[in-house]
Formats: C-alpha cells, structure tokens, sequence
C-alpha cells in the first residue's frame, strides 16, 4: 500500500510532467496564432476549473495525462469563417510541426532546469577520500595510502568519487597522472588503469580501474592450510576485533598496530566468527567472539598474524552460475586467471569484464589445500532488483566475501555546491547522455535486447516517486528530469495518437505539397489506438507483476 506522502509524490511528478509537455504545445500554439479552446491536466470530468480569455483551463479526474485541445484540429471540424484561420490544420505545415514538436522539446528543456537547481543546491557525496585499496591493484602500485584525498585525475579536478570513477571512463592501460592530497600537502604520483568493460541492457561503458575504496575495510582474515592462523585457531573470514586490548576499527589501524611489534612478540587476538545456524528451512549465521594467542609471525599486516587477505576468498556462489557448475564454494581462494597470479577480486572481475563469452582457465584452492584448474566460460545469471526488474549479466557467479554492512565503516562526505555556470554545464552534458540511454533502452525493446517486463506503468512510476521522495528532494528530482525525458522520447516515435505521428505528417505535407489522406490518417489513429492499448495491457500486466 502506498502511504498519503507516497500518492502525494506521485502526483506532482505526474502532474508537473504532464504541465510541462502540455505547456510546450500551448505556448507555441498562442505564439502561431492558433485559437486555444481546452488547456488540461488529466483526461474525463472536470474537477476544478476556470476560463480565461478563450481558453478554458481545468483539471480533470484521471491525472493520467493531459491534453491541448485547438481549434481545428479535426479534419471534418467546422469553424466560424472569421476564425477558420486560426484552426490547427489551416496553418502551414512548419507552424504544426512546430507546435507539435514543442511538447517533446519542453520535456527535454525542463530536465536541464531541474538539474541546474540540483547541482547549484549544496548537497552531500561520497568524498575523494580513499579509505581501503586492493592489493596489487593500480593505485597500491602507483604508491597511493590510505587517507590519501584525490584532487585530480589526468589533469581533470575531481570533487566527488563519482566524478573520480567518471575520470576514468576510457582511460585505461596507459599511465595516468593522479594528484591526491596527503598530510595537506599536493602529491603527484602515476597509476596505469585496468581496463573494465560495464555492460547492461542499455549501454557498454570501458573505464579504467585502479582499486580504490571510499569505505574502511574491516580486518578479515583468510586462513590457508597450515598456516601459523589455521594452528591458532583462525578461520577464514574472521574479523579482527583487538590485538593486545587494542580496538582495530579496519585494515589500516591492523597494520599500524602490528608494525611496531618485533616478531615473535605474545599475541592476544579477540575475533568475531559468524557461525553458521539452521532454523528449520531457513539458514542463517549467529556472532560469536573467540580469543586466541600466537607469536608474531614475519611480515607487515595480516601476513603477521601468519594470515592473508580475505580479498580472494569466495563469500558466495550463485546458483546455476558457471562457477556454481564447476563447483567452486565459498571459501575457496581464486588464485590466478589464464595462468596469471591474480591480487584481488577487483583484478578478476576487470578481466573477466573483457572476455564476455571467451573461455578461460580458472585456478583455485579450496578449503581442504587441494588446487583444481578448470576451463571455464562465463554464463548469464538471472536478477532481480527490489522494483522487479529482471536482468541476466553475464558473470562468473562467485563473489568476494562482504562482512556485514555496520562492519564496513562509513564513507567520508563532504558538501558541494557548484557554481551557476558549472552547474549549468553538467546539466548540459547530462540531459544528452539520458537521452540517448532512452534510445538505446527502446531500440532495445524492438530488437529484442531490453526485455518487455522491464516496462513499466503508474504503479511502477508511483512505487519510484514515493521511494525517491523519501530519500530527499535531490533523488525526487533526479527521477523528474529521468521520466520527463523518457515522455519527451516516447511522444516522438512515429506511432498514431503520439506527437511523433503529427509531426511525420507535417513533414510529409511541407515535403509533398498535400496532406496525408484522411482515410490513411484514420486507419492509422485506430492502429495507434490498438497498439495503445495493448502497451497498457502490457505496463499493467508487469506492475501488478511486481
């Protein structure tokens, strides 16, 4: 059930787009002359209402949409002789096509105001702060620490980690300058990004990886066989609470703790293990604190509990995955890709992103110490999110190990506040972006590579509007801009019924010197209306889906 502030959200999204669509018909109408009878929000009885001049304004029942009504408009519509000039249909074929294409051109306009008030408007991000890095990775090669603050990527400023990820996009495999800031002091150093390929229904994006986090990482230990850890008593996936009455809050406070002890130096450990629990049908994990003693072993960080990283370990397999078939568990620990040592889970995953369908060989340890190698190609695997919406990635289907969410730390914010002409810039750049996604997501709809079920209707549009009005104005606005482009895309296909279909024919009337038959046009309104209908039945049929 949605509560009164979630059909409340709805409602102004829904009637805000539908004014703004509406608005760009009317106003270009008046500006060419044409005679405006009915300005609309929403389709049946009328609820409340008023007329001005010789337009009469209302708002009626169903908020599902709204309408310009012109005088004219109707191929068999007779006017009053002294204002048949003022019809609709009596204007030359460019003033219809202007009136016409006005509605979809304000839904693109009106995004670029709403995320102009966006970017102007303080709000919080994720800082540049870098929190964890994988091992091995590029940014730990390139000699970048934790506490580190990026300023710059390839001379590009960067305010947010958002903005650090979009820096990368297309820089990769190549030494890149990065300019972080540590002890307060600017600090140049070069990391060469690896390459990832981001693939989804909609778009492939390559982007450089460099292995930075902007969450603490909280101690984890993996504990290979034999191991100085294995004969104290460790498991794998132990979190390292204290050493010698000392809290660890993460990786880093670990390091620092365990550097100044000699080796060899008594060791009191207090870890939590999440033990696994059977409740009838349903399995879950309980905590529970364990103490154990060893001597320091050589070397810095968990490699001095005689322990390694947990990066490698597997946390989960998916069911049905490639992984999953080549019976991989979790706690088994990935050790190399097509003969090549690998140093994190992040490394896999860039170069598992840019084989696709490629075979490769996969080497890994599993519980009991024993190595297998096998020849392996990814599979697609079938998700769904929180709103229904089904996907099939293709992936390996084995996933590093995530300790709880309280256990990770927070990421480090900071406020920002664009200037009017920067914030205008970024509104610029992202109103083209999400248009051509929303091409792509309905040439993907015809061919076959964006599934029909990822359609959705009011009930969808409601269950967003709620959802995003409850995180703030920021993501309430974002969604407005998102689905005023999406209405701008939808009203310019050449279908009956929508703007698209008038537009081809003023077109085809200034190209031809006549206008398309009315018969044709008729025929051609039923099937729009056929095809309407039927994409109703369908939105509908996936709303209540979900």
């Amino acid at each position: 059930m949605f509560s009164l502030q979630g059909i409340g959200a709805f409602l102004l999204l829904l009637g805000v787009l539908v004014t703004v669509h509406e608005l760009g018909h009317f106003l270009v109408a008046k500006a060419c002359g044409v005679k405006v009878l009915k300005f609309s929000i929403g389709f049946g009885p009328k609820l409340v209402g008023f007329t001005k001049g010789e337009t009469e304004y209302q708002i009626a029942l169903l908020p599902l949409g709204g309408y310009v009504k012109m005088a004219g408009d109707l191929p068999h519509e007779e006017l009053d002789p002294k204002e048949a000039s003022r019809g609709f249909l009596a204007q030359p074929p460019w003033k219809r096509g202007l009136i016409v294409l006005a509605g979809p051109a304000f839904n693109f306009i009106f995004p670029v105001l709403v995320y102009f008030f966006v970017f102007i408007s303080p709000h919080q991000t994720t800082s540049t702060l870098v929190s964890s890095l994988d091992p091995g990775m590029p940014a730990a090669l390139g000699g970048v620490q934790p506490g580190d603050r990026v300023t710059s990527v390839d001379g590009v400023a960067v305010r947010s980690f958002e903005d650090m990820r979009d820096a990368f996009e297309g820089r990769f495999e190549r030494p890149i300058p990065l300019v972080v800031e540590r002890d307060g002091k600017p600090l140049t150093l070069t990391v060469t990004p690896r390459k990832t390929v981001e693939t989804s229904v909609i778009d492939t994006v390559e982007r450089g990886m460099i292995g930075v986090y902007p969450a603490p990482f909280p101690p984890t230990v993996g504990v290979p066989q034999g191991s100085a850890a294995q004969a104290a008593g460790l498991r794998t996936f132990d979190r390292v609470l204290s050493i010698n009455g000392v809290h660890v809050a993460d990786e880093v406070a670990l390091y620092r703790e365990l550097n100044h002890l000699p080796e060899g130096t008594p060791l009191k450990l207090v870890v939590r293990r999440m033990v696994p629990v059977d409740a009838g049908a349903v399995t879950g994990a309980m905590p529970e604190v364990v103490e154990a003693t060893m001597a320091r072993q050589p070397g810095t960080g968990l490699a001095a509990l005689g322990a390694e990283s947990s990066n490698l370990y597997i946390g989960t397999v998916f069911p049905g995955s490639a992984a999953a078939r080549a019976g991989l568990q979790a706690g088994d620990r990935i050790l190399s890709l097509n003969g090549e040592k690998l140093e994190s889970f992040s490394s896999l995953q860039a170069r598992l992103s840019t084989l696709k369908e490629e075979p490769f060989t996969l080497s890994w340890r599993g519980a009991d110490g024993a190595e297998q190698t096998q020849r392996l190609t990814q599979a697609r695997v079938e998700f769904e999110d929180v709103m229904g919406n089904k996907s099939s990635p293709l992936i390996l289907g084995a996933a590093r190990y995530l300790p709880p969410s309280a256990d990770r730390g927070f990421e480090d914010k900071v406020s920002i506040q664009y200037s009017p002409g920067e914030a205008l810039r970024r509104a610029s750049l992202r109103v083209p972006q999400l248009i051509a996604q929303t091409v792509k997501s309905l040439g993907g709809l015809f061919v076959g590579t964006v599934p029909l079920d990822q359609l959705g209707g009011p009930v969808m549009m409601a269950q967003l509007a709620a959802r995003t009005a409850a995180m703030g104005s920021e993501a309430f606005l974002d969604l407005m801009g998102a689905i005023s482009i999406n209405l701008g895309v939808v009203n310019l296909l050449p279908i009956p019924i929508l703007d698209g279909f008038a537009l081809l024919a003023a077109v085809w009337e200034g190209i031809r010197r006549r206008p398309i038959p009315v018969r044709v046009r008729e025929v051609a309104n039923m099937v729009g209306l056929a095809l309407l209908f039927l994409l109703m039945l369908l939105v509908f049929k996936n709303d209540l889906t979900r």
